[in-house]
């Protein structure tokens, strides 16, 4: 581990250890509030039941002024309550990022839900599923971030310009230790309540019920008024007080004409809508914080459009959502009902909330999502400090690097290898025994170009390239649903590449061992006609074999083709592998030398 790494590692722990002292400090606060609370609480019941023949002199200084101190303790209480729940998520996640320093990304979401085998190299690269580039990269604590985090790895960017300005954007927000953790904390502590993203834009876009009546809109007003009215008289003497209470009584069964319509609302949206909290303290976070990057001031934009405040706005629709719950409490709703219809006057206030609001909470939700994968790459470069941002290149196809390696394999195991593409179309052909690192190697530019697209830092001393659409071929299987065999499948494949270049698109395509579900003769024979059709469509890519004659193909294209091997070493009746790329052509093949060397029987013609 080199020092860049041992200093992070430090930063965690330091943060850990830091965050226990004050987790202590924080439960010894929570232990004395809890036993003032009791005390005040046993007092002020104990001195009402003592002193209250005595009059308002002694039961207010020593039994409601104590009760009002309990309430404002259990305020305080809560407070510490969620400083604790802070405090342990905060040890929690950076007790993870040590672990994934280590190569240990089992705390974070893998993404198994994007996992598609038709894509044109997600599946083949490991993107998304266990151990995948995904998983070693997601930070993301909201739903809508794991699909925007998503959604760039399966549509990589292809313009020079937005690649460049994402890379600002990561690289900016990868000094932002505090800010990016604080980001993810805010989410973390809120993901009980996580929902779908869909649910809250239904909610938005449906349409009011209540306030589009006016009568109902004047109603908990007529309502408040009428009470006022009776119980005045009442206390004036004008009228009995059985005629206000009457009144009051007739009010909370009229009442109950709204009841399950707004139980109904409460019940479809209500716990759906607290995520907003979340999104709330993460946005007002993004809104304080300075940023420079264009990416990320336009986002900060869209959270201040037309002059509101997307924090100020949610905490107010979290607010009235709390509120509401309130309704939960038998008693309180009566009371309330009973004075001025308080349920169907606080869903007017939502719905008049949804009214000015609801048109900007999908765009405030997905920057606040695209934030979150912002914070998610940003924490992937800080935890490889030694990655590099390649350049970007605007000639038809360049692909230059030194020292490549993949993300997901622990450094001191990983073998570097070098690439040089340097015009279109143009081919390496890789040959090499079996175990020797051919496959290893593709995944490893495969992996590499496609974080380079991202605007992620990639595992390279150096590297420059052209955003080219990226297609692989390395893992085609059968398909016993579909009834397609091996070879059927393989050739889909290769009819898609094919298709796409018709149609004019630019490929950089990395193939491994072609038409391997047929016999040698044709196996051969369609592998050197599918290459020869791959040059003449202006396409780049690799390709690794086991066929040596494939690499005499450099000789009809010797401006286009180009033979690299991974080779096998064969000493003192041992095998080695130096998984070391080099130029030319394999000389040693390893499999009859394994079966030999397990006991299996090689009979030599």
């Amino acid at each position: 581990m080199n020092n860049k790494i041992k200093n992070i590692e430090e930063t965690y722990r330091k943060i850990v250890s830091e965050s226990e002292q004050h987790l202590q400090k924080a439960r010894k606060h929570i232990a004395r509030i809890s036993f003032l609370r009791v005390i005040l609480f046993t007092e002020a019941v104990v001195s009402f039941f003592l002193f209250y023949n005595r009059g308002w002199n002694y039961i207010l200084p020593l039994s409601v002024l104590p009760f009002f101190v309990f309430i404002w303790l259990v305020k305080i209480h809560n407070r510490w309550f969620y400083r604790k729940d802070y405090l342990k998520k905060k040890i929690e996640i950076n007790r993870q990022e040590l672990k994934a320093l280590h190569g240990d990304f089992t705390a974070f979401d893998a993404g198994n839900e994007y996992i598609d085998p038709t894509h044109l190299y997600s599946f083949d690269l490991d993107v998304f599923g266990d151990k995948s580039l995904f998983q070693a990269a997601n930070r993301t604590s909201t739903n809508i971030g794991s699909r925007h985090l998503a959604d760039w790895f399966k549509h990589p960017l292809e313009e020079k310009e937005r690649i460049v300005k994402r890379q600002e954007a990561v690289g900016e927000l990868s000094k932002e230790l505090e800010y990016r953790q604080n980001f993810r904390l805010f989410g973390l502590l809120n993901s009980a309540n996580a929902t779908k993203t869909s649910e809250v834009y239904e909610w938005a876009n449906a349409p009011i019920r209540y306030r589009k009546h006016l009568l109902l809109r004047i109603l908990p007003a007529c309502i408040a008024l009428l009470n006022a009215c009776f119980i005045g008289a009442a206390i004036a003497g004008a009228l009995p007080f059985t005629l206000a209470g009457i009144v009051f009584v007739g009010c909370v069964t009229f009442s109950f004409v709204f009841t399950q319509g707004i139980t109904k609302l409460q019940i479809t949206y209500g716990k759906k809508l607290q995520i907003l909290s979340a999104y709330a303290d993460q946005i007002l976070l993004t809104e304080r914080k300075e940023i420079r990057s264009e990416n990320l001031r336009a986002l900060q934009n869209e959270l201040t459009a037309h002059g509101k405040k997307a924090s100020q706005a949610l905490h107010r629709l979290s607010h009235l959502l709390n509120g509401l719950d309130q309704r939960n409490n038998i008693l309180v709703s009566t009371i309330l009902n009973g004075l001025f219809f308080w349920e169907l006057r606080q869903v007017m206030r939502i719905e008049q909330w949804k009214e000015e609001n609801g048109a900007e909470l999908p765009q405030w939700l997905e920057a606040i999502g695209e934030m979150d994968a912002y914070c998610s790459l940003a924490t992937f470069a800080y935890n490889h400090p030694d990655y590099i941002y390649p350049d970007v290149s605007t000639l038809p196809f360049e692909l230059e690097a030194e020292a490549l390696g993949h993300p997901l394999m622990a450094p001191e195991r990983c073998v570097c290898n070098d690439i040089n593409i340097e015009k279109r179309p143009s081919f390496i052909i890789i040959t090499g025994a079996n175990m020797a690192g051919k496959s290893t190697y593709l995944r490893t530019v495969g992996v590499n170009y496609l974080l380079a697209s991202i605007g992620s830092p990639v595992w390279a001393r150096k590297m420059i390239f052209t955003p080219t659409r990226l297609v692989t071929s390395l893992r085609t299987s059968d398909s016993l649903t579909d009834h397609e065999s091996y070879f059927f499948a393989e050739l889909k494949r290769l009819k898609l590449i094919i298709d796409k270049l018709r149609n004019g698109e630019k490929l950089f395509i990395i193939l491994d061992e072609i038409l391997k579900g047929t016999n040698s003769t044709d196996k051969q024979k369609g592998s050197f006609a599918l290459i020869k059709q791959l040059i003449s469509m202006n396409a780049n890519g690799i390709i690794a074999t086991h066929d040596l004659l494939l690499s005499t193909l450099a000789d009809a294209f010797p401006e286009n083709i180009r033979n690299y091997c991974f080779e096998a070493d064969i000493a003192n009746n041992e095998l080695t592998f130096s998984y070391r790329m080099r130029e030319g052509v394999a000389q040693n093949m390893n499999a009859c030398f394994l079966m030999k060397k397990m006991g299996i029987a090689v009979i030599d013609d």
